[in-house]
């Protein structure tokens, strides 16, 4: 493997971070090492970045990786990284945006089950990941870094404030860990809020739980749909309340209880029992 061209420092250091993109550029290199470890072995893997900015993680992961794929949208940056790594014969720049883009068509069908990482945009962390969800039978693992807001959303419990549709769709897909935390000076420039790095090891439960992903998904759109609502007040749009209050009673829960009170294998038997 050829070794890499060093970066033009003084190039790099002139970007700024564009507000319609949601550019905040990762300048830890201690932070850096930590996202790339949480993808465990890389010498056999096809990896995904997504949104590699200024080249913070595709560098470490050029050196690990079997094959990268970095995916970028902003036209400087792509660019750039290209020039940069255009020596390395096991990293291909695609200018793109992440979220019309084919998993299948990008890696090819000999690149197995890949992993995905990156410093996902804040402002579309709910449409990358339901995104890359819809494509998750070619998914193994996802290390992605988010607002930490999110990252409670993503990793509530039932009964929190955080737990509601978001948390259901991710945990119908993955299992998920929260293993740390970085504070607004691991960037450049600084976001307002402190950000998380997850992992969702992609493990779908709709077998087990023996549910139509689509239609499930549906079901608990509406469960959701009013957080100060009760469960019964929301399902009673499209579900007879006789049928509500028979199946709530079969389940042995409460008439008055909302659906962030209830786990995902509650939720699935209530979906069944109606449909």
């Amino acid at each position: 493997m050829s070794s890499r061209k060093p970066v033009n420092a003084t190039r790099m250091r002139s970007f700024s971070g564009k507000a319609k993109l949601g550019q905040n550029f990762l300048r830890d290199p201690s932070a850096a090492r930590r996202i790339v470890d949480g993808l465990g072995d890389l010498s056999q893997s096809t990896v995904l970045e997504i949104g590699p900015g200024r080249g913070a993680l595709t560098s470490l992961l050029a050196e690990r990786a079997e094959k990268l794929i970095a995916v970028e949208i902003d036209e400087v940056l792509a660019r750039n990284l290209q020039l940069d790594f255009a020596e390395r014969k096991n990293v291909e720049i695609r200018r793109a945006n992440i979220l019309q883009v084919s998993i299948a068509e990008l890696t090819g069908s000999s690149a197995g089950r890949i992993k995905v990482v990156g410093n996902i945009p804040y402002y579309i962390t709910s449409d990358i990941l339901l995104h890359l969800f819809a494509q998750h039978q070619h998914i193994d693992l996802i290390v992605i870094m988010v607002q930490k807001e999110v990252a409670e959303r993503l990793t509530a419990q039932p009964g929190t404030r955080e737990y509601g549709l978001l948390t259901v769709t991710a945990r119908l897909f993955a299992d998920i860990e929260d293993l740390f935390t970085l504070a607004p000076a691991a960037f450049s420039p600084p976001p307002q809020v402190y950000s998380s790095v997850l992992r969702l090891r992609i493990s779908p439960k709709s077998g087990e739980l023996n549910v139509d992903v689509q239609q499930f998904l549906a079901f608990c759109k509406l469960a959701f749909a009013h957080k100060r609502k009760t469960l019964f007040n929301n399902l009673r749009r499209n579900y007879p309340e006789s049928e509500i209050r028979k199946t709530l009673q079969s389940l042995r829960l409460r008439q008055d209880i909302r659906a962030e009170a209830l786990r995902i294998e509650q939720l699935a038997s209530i979906h069944a029992s109606l449909s």
